[in-house]
């Protein structure tokens, strides 16, 4: 689905005694959404009658958010050998809205598209791969070889093509993607953002490029994903004046991610940030076929993990919810107003003693945990709940970077 294009539902819906987190400007205790057919709201409120015709959904004094927005994900299952079905990152474990993470490129979008977002329950946009293949065979053959892999006019086309769906550009900025090639495809994603007037997400891993020298190619909206890696010459834990410049791209707008995945987290980096008020704007999960059963698993346990390294709760909720949505430039005011589309996560903070690692293997227990009970999309209510691997489910180590997990 694009841009909450529901379809008509057969009853309104009403939610009964939520409680509302992370709307600006909201203090109520518990309201109560009566959402119409066509999957709008048409009123809140403390005591809202009950239309005879709907469905209800008691939330039970359970948290309300917006929908959980996760910008970093890879659902183009099929088109490439990392990828996931856009169901088992969405609305089943409270994620509303999705964003790939540049699984395609311009020889392939139309593929992810048609076969993917169209027909997902959730809202899911992308990122557009500058390399033409994507992620086909991701670290295997590298979709950043040289100026061959690059074709500057189709990307343009592509994007003009699918304005309602693509939200920016994806470039990885890592050794083992580019070899030598250094700073030039980070400078040409650039300079098509430029031009095509979108913001860019850019990959930082092993260098080169220096992650100092990609900060410095960075404005306002643009994205830095796997801002918390802890690898060796990218961590801003090792490295004052490289966390003097993260400090300096913040600040003049640049977006820090998350983007946990199964290499790019670390929770002595972001415990380490968090304790300089360096937050992440936004949470988001890199979710993939080596990430999902081994370190990830889901939004939920990544917003737990940002939440036990001292994040504030209302905090881990902006960056899951209104954060990522201005971030890819969709509307993200006043969304319990009557009229707008009800996309909403319903979910409960759970005492807990849940064991989790971080991407380089390092455990930690979890004592809180954010338990989703129900997405909401449009006058339609799905079930949700948290996901966690069964026992002996988890990989062995990381198949593209060799950190055990």
């Amino acid at each position: 689905m694009i841009g909450n294009q529901f379809p008509l539902a057969e009853k309104p819906l009403l939610i009964r005694n939520a409680k509302p987190v992370g709307f600006a400007g909201v203090t109520s205790s518990a309201i109560d959404i009566l959402v119409g057919r066509d999957g709008k709201i048409i009123e809140t409120g403390t005591a809202i009658a009950v239309p005879h015709d709907a469905e209800i959904v008691d939330a039970g004094g359970s948290y309300l958010s917006a929908g959980w927005t996760d910008i970093h994900t890879h659902i183009w299952y099929g088109g490439t050998d990392i990828s996931l079905r856009p169901e088992q990152c969405g609305a089943r474990h409270g994620v509303t809205t999705m964003v790939d993470a540049g699984s395609a490129g311009e020889a392939n979008f139309h593929g992810l598209r048609e076969l993917m977002i169209e027909p997902a329950l959730e809202n899911v946009y992308a990122f557009l791969n500058i390399g033409s293949i994507g992620l086909v065979a991701c670290n295997r053959v590298t979709e950043l070889q040289d100026m061959r892999s690059i074709d500057i006019d189709r990307i343009a086309a592509t994007v003009e093509a699918n304005r309602d769906v693509i939200v920016g550009l994806k470039v990885r900025a890592s050794a083992v993607i580019s070899g030598g090639w250094d700073l030039v495809p980070v400078k040409l994603a650039k300079k098509l953002g430029r031009v095509l007037k979108l913001p860019i997400m850019v990959h930082v891993g092993e260098p080169p490029p220096l992650y100092d020298d990609i900060l410095s190619l960075l404005t306002e909206g643009d994205i830095v994903t796997h801002c918390f890696n802890g690898k060796v010459g990218g961590s801003i834990l090792e490295d004052e004046d490289l966390y003097a410049l993260v400090e300096d791209a913040a600040a003049r707008g640049v977006v820090l991610d998350v983007g946990h995945g199964g290499a790019s987290f670390s929770f002595e980096v972001a415990k380490a940030a968090l304790a300089k008020n360096m937050l992440p704007q936004t949470i988001s999960t890199d979710l993939h076929n080596r990430s999902m059963d081994g370190a990830v698993w889901d939004m939920g346990t990544t917003m737990s993990k940002l939440l036990s390294l001292g994040m504030g709760f209302e905090d881990v909720i902006r960056a899951a919810t209104i954060a990522p949505r201005k971030a890819i430039r969709r509307d993200h005011t006043d969304l319990l107003a009557k009229g707008k589309p009800a996309e909403f996560t319903i979910f409960d903070l759970e005492r807990s003693d849940i064991e989790v690692k971080d991407s380089k293997g390092i455990a930690s227990t979890l004592h809180e945990i954010f338990e989703p009970r129900h997405a909401i999309l449009g006058a339609r209510a799905i079930k949700a709940h948290r996901y966690q691997p069964a026992p002996g489910a988890q990989l062995a180590n990381c198949p593209h970077c060799g950190w055990a997990l």
